[in-house]
């Protein structure tokens, strides 16, 4: 397999860890866009959410909320964005299973929402439409 993830876990290609136990591993992203980006990846190979299976992504999320919480109350930040892109269609770069932690303090000026624009949508039709409550 030729995944980029998988290979940082076999520990053929170098990473800046952060966290590691028997389901998990997480290490800093190396695009250096802000101080601190964390991302948390199961050990078994899963493309994204949709596939992963329960166990692991319970494992992966106990995780990021571990780093979360060290980020919090032991680093000194005082917030932290949570952000996953499953499937090509929600912008997923590297088909590995991955949540973004990113360590946020007051004024640190990263604009993490850059979706400003609002649409005038039916929410009742859009409920009925998802629901899964009937």
């Amino acid at each position: 397999m030729d995944c980029i993830f998988c290979k940082i876990i076999k520990g053929e290609i170098p990473s800046y860890k952060i966290y590691e136990d028997e389901y998990t591993y997480a290490f800093l992203d190396i695009a250096s866009d802000s101080y601190g980006h964390t991302l948390v990846i199961p050990k078994k190979h899963c493309t994204n959410v949709l596939d992963c299976p329960d166990e692991y992504l319970s494992a992966v999320m106990a995780s990021v909320k571990k780093i979360a919480l060290h980020y919090t109350e032991d680093c000194g930040f005082d917030g932290v964005n949570i952000l996953n892109a499953s499937g090509e269609a929600a912008q997923q770069s590297v088909f590995h299973l991955h949540f973004h932690i990113i360590p946020r303090k007051k004024g640190d000026n990263l604009d993490i929402w850059p979706l400003k624009e609002k649409f005038e949508l039916d929410m009742a039709a859009i409920c009925k439409e998802l629901s899964l409550v009937k």
